[in-house]
């Protein structure tokens, strides 16, 4: 996967548009998650630059903030960049979602952009892609559920759901639940694909949707944990804790914890965060997902089992030039003329 070419004083600038990457994604959802796997794998082993995120918050607007994730992946990419990802709320009460993103690729051999994509698209493949990883290779039974558990049935959601079902999973009931029982209903009604479950329900609470899962996703926005009954993972469940903030300390001191980096996502006042928070260490985190793959980890499956991905910005490269290489191959790119005006030193 080499940097796109330049000649001289003349640097090539290409624009991806959702709709280009929607339909690449589309059709390779396993190709996504072998991309994300690779990046995850040369994280681990060195191979990038991961600083940590740049959170922009506003007076005005507390629960809303801008996040920067840059980042670096060495061969076989040799890429930098950043993607620029606002995360508002708010945005769901007017039926839209609360994320939008943009990603910046970098020629590493002379640091000039080459690219910009639509990445709100990205951030959920890639999301979705590492929550499909780590189920494979977290829970008991590999591609394998009774029950899944959704709770917060929005955009994330819906991708994790499209890559399970997309990758071959077999999961015979569904139980949704969402503070705003029309979304949980309508995720029922026009994402889930009912011939596939011998059940889809939309749960009367989020302890019965909890209670009735062996596999959970935690996609909400939520700020703060709202869970804190340990009792509701006695059942020892896989859980995909996607939005991070959802499980009280309590919680995940009576778990195995995977991460994707420990660093990471012991800040922000993440579940892990505040878990570190109360005891002062971390040796709650058993270890992280890469470990779990070259099986330098194995999970303690006597607990509940609980993925709390950070979501790396070295994976949104990965998944960026993985799509960026098709788009160019296919001529579905709008290049930009002139981009790089005044080349005069």
């Amino acid at each position: 996967m080499a940097d796109p070419e330049y000649c001289g004083t003349t640097f090539p600038f290409s624009i991806i548009t959702g709709r280009t990457i929607a339909g690449i994604l589309e059709e390779d959802l396993d190709g996504c998650i072998n991309i994300v796997r690779d990046a995850y794998l040369a994280h681990y082993h060195g191979r990038s630059v991961n600083p940590p995120a740049v959170f922009l918050c506003f007076g005005d607007k507390p629960n809303a903030r801008i996040i920067g994730l840059p980042a670096y992946l060495d061969e076989p990419w040799r890429i930098s960049g950043i993607k620029w990802i606002a995360s508002y709320p708010d945005n769901v009460r007017q039926g839209v979602p609360r994320a939008s993103a943009v990603l910046i690729l970098n020629n590493h051999d002379c640091g000039y952009p080459f690219a910009c994509l639509e990445s709100s698209i990205i951030s959920a493949a890639r999301t979705a892609a590492l929550a499909v990883l780590a189920a494979s290779c977290l829970a008991a039974v590999e591609r394998n559920a009774h029950t899944l558990g959704i709770i917060g049935t929005g955009f994330i959601a819906r991708y994790v759901y499209r890559f399970l079902m997309g990758t071959g999973w077999k999961i015979d009931n569904i139980r949704l639940f969402d503070v705003i029982q029309s979304q949980a209903e309508s995720f029922r009604d026009s994402v889930c694909d009912r011939w596939r479950h011998c059940s889809v329900r939309v749960a009367p609470d989020i302890d019965s949707a909890i209670r009735a899962s062996d596999l959970i996703l935690f996609s909400t926005v939520a700020s703060e944990p709202y869970v804190h009954d340990v009792k509701l993972f006695e059942h020892r469940p896989t859980v995909l804790h996607i939005s991070l903030r959802d499980l009280a300390p309590e919680i995940i001191l009576e778990s195995c914890n995977i991460v994707d980096d420990v660093d990471h996502v012991l800040c922000a006042n993440t579940s892990p965060h505040l878990a570190e928070k109360v005891t002062g260490h971390r040796n709650f985190i058993r270890g992280t997902l890469a470990e779990v793959i070259e099986a330098r980890c194995e999970p303690d499956q006597s607990k509940p089992v609980i993925f709390s991905p950070f979501g790396l910005g070295v994976l949104d490269l990965a998944v960026g030039k993985w799509i960026y290489d098709q788009a160019i191959a296919r001529s579905e790119h709008i290049l930009v003329d002139e981009f790089f005006y005044d080349m005069h030193r």
